[in-house]
């Protein structure tokens, strides 16, 4: 019997500490609850070296404890090209990410797999960096309203 082949997603954001390890392991939580692990291979990383090595920043382990989502050990690091061609869908949390991944892919790869988080909800906005703005609540929100339509647009029905 063939296996089925996982689809791959990627969430990025500049540093790796915040955003993309939150929608990681949102997302995670939402298709173990709509058992569907077994059909996604979810990852994060950042588009910058800055915080490579590092955990997820304190009060994002916080809000993820607050809020109900298990997490486990992550370090933070650099999405590579290779690693980008490897995933099948891309997640971006600003637009700043997608300039800065367009550097350290060459810029030649297919980019259509690219996509905002809040594309999913049918805005174009950004997810508003929690390390600057300190409103990881906010954060937070948009995370789990982006992740939970990006389950729906992937035929995930969710409890």
């Amino acid at each position: 019997m063939e296996e089925k082949k996982k689809t791959r997603i990627v969430f990025l954001c500049h540093g790796n500490i915040c955003r993309s390890p939150m929608a990681e392991f949102v997302m995670k939580d939402l298709l173990r609850k709509a058992g569907r692990s077994d059909d996604f291979e979810i990852s994060s990383a950042a588009v910058s070296d800055e915080e490579t090595g590092n955990g997820i920043y304190p009060p994002a382990k916080s809000m993820m404890h607050r809020r109900g989502i298990p997490f486990s050990y992550h370090e933070a690091h650099k999405i590579t090209p290779a690693e980008f061609n490897h995933n099948d869908i891309v997640i971006i949390m600003d637009e700043s990410n997608r300039r800065l991944l367009r550097w350290i892919t060459g810029g030649g790869e297919d980019f259509s797999k690219v996509h905002l988080l809040m594309e999913y909800t049918g805005s174009r906005r950004s997810v508003a960096d929690p390390w600057y703005t300190g409103d990881f609540d906010v954060a937070f929100d948009d995370i789990m309203q982006g992740c939970t339509a990006l389950c729906s647009s992937l035929g995930v029905i969710l409890p």
